[in-house]
């Protein structure tokens, strides 16, 4: 069996910002991915908000990705079905970054070979003598590390071990595309979303040329395996999407193939992260892997970002000896954090596939009631490393 100080699974956007942080404060850490390559997937992008951009700055990253995409000025809602136009100016730093943009820009901020591909963790436990972390992988290798921070995502082996519950499906699936326009597009800098019935369609231009879209619409039974077949994708979003404006339907006709992906959309409950145990001796989980949530407010990917900050200055606070105290402090900070963002991103899921008029008025209630300043979630400010 191999040993290590600090092991982090999964390579995706919380893993290398974690290991970027931990390198930034003189910690070594190795990457442990599954796949064989970068998950730098062409075909999906992510917003950040001003609160993901104070941690980027943090990770010394933030002017390369500047410079890969547009700010965006202002935020529009236009509701289909007789609702009103909604219009304000946007709230701080917002972007739309490629996903391959800030995986690759992650990646070359780390040491060489700080990331291992190929190394699917099968489980994990602890010795019964050093009380130390045993990680196994699906090829039979062993290490055992000081340190384990799982980020594995959604479906986290390491959430697992610290007896998380499973996580939830909305009512919802969510289809993902970019579209170029190589003569240039028309949009306003400007995040917009088409909302009519139970469907939501937002628009949020990368570049002059580039434009990333999603569509939100009640999942059924019949979509479970659409995601196999990207044109049966393309082709049963426009078939809802009949009576939406022109423009938004060729934008979903010309999106590159290879971009477009569907999934059912799946949260860790408010309540479960409330109570749940966050981190065991000196195991503990990040990003999705923590508090994975729906696409409602944006925040998955900036909530990430701000883990790895987060995580980083109380290990190097504390030190590798005191690794469980340095964990203790991390869930202490984020917990009530990432409570308020899974249960703001709940609830509007929820608004937003509720089936009846009832279940609507109850959702609207409850985040008018609790959520008096709907984008106050934008305002966080993580700290420095």
């Amino acid at each position: 069996m191999e040993e290590y100080e600090v092991v982090i699974i999964g390579a995706g956007i919380c893993g290398l910002a974690t290991a970027v942080a931990l390198h930034k404060k003189g910690i070594k850490s190795i990457v442990m991915e599954r796949s064989e390559s970068l998950r730098n997937i062409t075909g999906t992008a992510i917003g950040i908000w001003q609160n993901g951009w104070r941690a980027l700055d943090q990770l010394g990253v933030a002017d390369a990705l500047r410079g890969t995409a547009i700010p965006i000025q202002r935020e529009r809602i236009v509701g289909l079905d007789g609702g009103k136009l909604q219009e304000m100016s946007m709230k701080g730093e917002f972007r739309s970054l490629k996903r391959k943009d800030l995986i690759d820009t992650l990646y070359a901020a780390l040491p060489p070979a700080t990331v291992k591909f190929g190394c699917e963790l099968e489980s994990i436990k602890l010795d019964p003598n050093t009380r130390k972390p045993v990680l196994r992988f699906i090829d039979g290798s062993s290490i055992t590390p000081k340190v384990v921070i799982g980020c594995e995502g959604g479906k986290s082996i390491v959430a697992n071990f610290l007896n998380l519950k499973a996580t939830k499906m909305f009512p919802l699936c969510g289809v993902r595309g970019l579209s170029n326009y190589p003569n240039g597009h028309t949009f306003d800098h400007e995040f917009a979303r088409f909302r009519k019935d139970n469907i939501l369609v937002g628009r949020i231009p990368i570049d002059d040329h580039l434009v990333y879209w999603f569509c939100a619409r009640p999942y059924v039974p019949i979509d479970e395996r659409i995601w196999e077949d990207p044109e049966a994708i393309r082709r049963s979003t426009l078939e809802l999407l009949t009576d939406y404006p022109q423009e938004i339907k060729e934008m979903i006709e010309i999106a590159d193939v290879k971009s477009l992906s569907f999934s059912h959309l799946r949260y860790r409950s408010p309540w479960d992260l409330r109570t749940g145990t966050l981190c065991k001796g000196r195991v503990t989980v990040a990003g999705d892997a923590m508090h994975v949530m729906g696409p409602f407010l944006g925040q998955g990917g900036s909530a990430g970002l701000e883990d790895a900050v987060v995580l980083a200055r109380n290990l190097a606070q504390m030190g590798l000896d005191h690794v469980e105290e340095a964990f203790n402090m991390y869930v202490k900070q984020r917990r009530v954090r990432v409570v308020q963002l899974s249960l703001q991103t709940y609830l509007t899921g929820m608004l937003l596939g509720a089936s009846s008029r009832l279940k609507k008025l109850i959702f609207i209630v409850l985040l008018s009631l609790l959520f008096r300043n709907p984008s106050g979630h934008v305002d966080y400010d993580c700290g420095g490393l």
